[in-house]
């Protein structure tokens, strides 16, 4: 049993990415995961390099001090393994136009760019041969990703049918609860960190004040009931999954416990900071200590490109190439 899963080095981690995808690959990691930081896919943004190196530092640094072990499995950086340039242009030789072109994502971000980018239009493939390269069974994704693991199956079928048995299918795997966590200011709107929103998104390394202030200031409504819907109440909702993404009880269950809003706000924030209080302290120890952080990525990159290597080798034979 293999678990694949990346993130993109494109800002400051949040409690999106930490409830929704990386908590979530600590309790999954065996000696079959095989994590990275996807810095191809950051490309798709106009970054000043330097900026870029750092964001990637401080995404490796995350995941560390979230508790993924480089001992267990492979922590490793995408664009050092050659094999994820080499097998996206295999897998877009078998991908369609009108496929990437139904892509949510793709339209969103469409919107909000300035002058479209083709990576922006063909990344999802690059994204799938990530999965595929390493025979990939389980993908911990959050809920906005699912499109995409569902294209990596596609493309991983077609290719099957087409050149022989060669890809593992993959599945995608969601929390229970927290896959899609909000803003707090626009609680119909992913908490992102490429859209900015400086009380609605709560970071993985905000300090005690400014979480509890995130929180307190959360949006909700006025009738005042505490309940669990998030049709008719999606700010107050967003509370609750984040409190049930920590707690692991249900967010009916926790609401039943609560008569005011205030009260329950108070003890979210109070559930953030106890869980996100040792984080930072190891993140801060990390970010002090650059050449651990080179020597993982290092070593992840090695045992990664020896399991991605007769992958790749496998389709570009299927294909024909010599």
């Amino acid at each position: 049993m293999r678990v694949f899963s990346g993130i993109q080095p494109t800002g400051a981690m949040h409690i999106g990415n930490y409830l929704g995808a990386i908590k979530q690959w600590v309790a999954m990691q065996t000696t079959g995961s095989v994590y990275c930081v996807v810095d191809l896919h950051a490309l798709t943004l106009e970054t000043e390099p330097a900026l870029r190196r750092e964001q990637t530092l401080d995404a490796f640094a995350s995941l560390l001090a979230a508790g993924l072990d480089p001992s267990v499995g492979p922590v490793f950086l995408q664009s050092r393994v050659p094999y994820h340039a080499q097998m996206n242009w295999l897998l877009e030789c078998v991908t369609s136009f009108g496929e990437l072109g139904r892509m949510t994502q793709f339209k969103e971000k469409a919107e909000r760019q300035v002058g479209h980018r083709v990576g922006l239009f063909t990344y999802p493939v690059l994204m799938a041969g990530d999965i595929l390269l390493y025979e990939t069974n389980q993908v911990p994704v959050g809920d906005d990703q699912r499109q995409h693991i569902e294209l990596a199956r596609e493309i991983a079928i077609r290719f099957n049918n087409r050149y022989g048995d060669t890809f593992v299918v993959p599945e995608a795997v969601l929390p229970a609860v927290g896959a899609r966590i909000m803003d707090l200011q626009e609680p119909t709107r992913k908490m992102s960190k490429s859209v900015s929103s400086p009380l609605g998104t709560v970071y993985m390394f905000d300090g005690p004040a400014d979480v509890e202030k995130k929180i307190m200031k959360a949006v909700t409504d006025t009738d005042g009931e505490v309940r669990y819907d998030p049709d008719a109440k999606p700010g107050l909702s967003n509370l609750l999954e984040i409190f049930s993404a920590l707690s692991f009880e249900s967010p009916v269950d926790i609401a039943a416990r609560y008569q005011r809003y205030g009260d329950l706000k108070r003890d979210v924030a109070d559930a953030l900071n106890a869980e996100l209080a040792p984080l930072s302290r190891r993140y801060r120890e990390l970010r002090s200590e650059e050449g651990e952080i080179e020597r993982v990525i290092d070593e992840g990159t090695a045992t990664a490109a020896a399991i991605a290597a007769p992958v790749y080798h496998r389709a570009a034979h299927a294909m024909g190439l010599l």
